[in-house]
């Protein structure tokens, strides 16, 4: 009844229930009520309330900067093994700090360690989006990464963020304009950039192609994600948080794009990397075994198929993952 009446608009969500149904459809609370929130009107006289909040931004120091990078790894990690849904509200809080830290700072040496928080939280907050089927809010969050990175005159979170975009365009049906977007943010990175950044460059390179149907540049692509990965297990990039990348993970995302071109190849590598896959990694489990399915739906190994794509659903499921669900029954829907 009252889902009933908030739909045609004779009640109000109250406080209590938009708290409640925020984590659940994983919506911001203006996402939820269906306009914008207003905010209060500002004093006659603003002055002494903005050089107040300059001066709060300005005693911003290493520390304070540390505990919001602190935060969004917490995040990350409450992200990767509970997934996105239920960190709605702490997400745009968080952001929402870092922003209003960075609008104030007027000094370089203050804006530019701000801005780099902000461009790394903002990166992981449209990922989140995405996985939710946000796919607005995750356009804008990556607009406001891209603004942050040029603020930090860091071109490697310039490039990571317009790689992640690229996504976007992706799952919107235009692949070769997302990678268009891909390689141009390989020509932002120069000759910069860590080893494992140009691995995932090149890695979300040939995963663009391979949707995008162009096999032989797929997997030049590829040859050169697996050049520039570094050797051992350590996957976190020291210069990019954002980046997990080792030969294990790569080895899962090969099998993901062999599995889109049709390549038998596909479910060996996909099975070499659920043997060694973190099991903190519940979200990327979740995309292994729906990758595993297509591949073997590609070799028409239909029993197989339905074992993963029941794995998948579980594990999409504890995750609350829209993105996973909608891959899982788009698969499913071909057994």
């Amino acid at each position: 009844m009252y889902v009933s009446e908030w739909e045609n608009g004779k009640r109000s969500i109250s406080d209590r229930y938009a708290a409640i149904l925020r984590q659940i459809l994983g919506v911001t609370d203006a996402e939820l009520r269906g306009g914008l929130v207003v905010a209060a009107p500002p004093a006659t006289d603003g002055y002494d309330d903005l050089l107040s909040r300059i001066d709060s931004a300005s005693s911003v120091g290493a520390s304070m900067v540390k505990t919001f990078s602190d935060q969004t790894e917490l995040l990350r990690t409450m992200d990767r093994q509970m997934g996105a849904s239920g960190l709605i509200d702490q997400m745009t809080g968080h952001l929402a700090a870092l922003e209003d830290a960075l609008n104030f700072a007027v000094l370089p040496g203050v804006r530019r360690p701000v801005a780099l928080a902000l461009a790394g939280a903002s990166t992981l907050a449209a990922w989140q989006a995405i996985d939710a089927g946000a796919v607005e809010r995750a356009w804008r969050h990556y607009e406001l990464a891209k603004r942050a990175a040029r603020d930090a005159e860091d071109p490697m979170y310039l490039a990571h963020a317009m790689g992640e975009q690229a996504y976007v365009l992706c799952e919107a049906g235009r692949p070769l304009l997302g990678l268009d977007l891909v390689r141009d943010a390989q020509r932002t990175l120069g000759r910069g950039g860590s080893p494992r950044l140009w691995a995932w460059m090149y890695a979300a390179e040939a995963e663009l192609c391979a949707h995008a149907g162009l096999q032989d540049e797929c997997r030049r692509a590829l040859d050169s994600a697996m050049a520039n990965t570094p050797p051992g297990s350590e996957d976190r990039d020291p210069d990019m948080p954002s980046i997990f990348l080792n030969g294990s993970h790569l080895a899962r995302w090969r099998g993901n794009i062999l599995g889109l071109l049709g390549d038998s190849d596909a479910v060996t590598s996909l099975y070499g990397a659920l043997d060694v896959v973190d099991p903190t990694f519940v979200r990327a489990q979740a995309g292994l075994h729906t990758d595993l399915a297509q591949a073997h739906l590609a070799r028409a190994e239909y029993d197989d198929a339905n074992t993963h794509l029941r794995q998948a659903r579980l594990l999409a499921n504890r995750t609350g993952s829209v993105r996973q669900r909608r891959r899982i029954d788009l698969l499913s829907a071909r057994l």
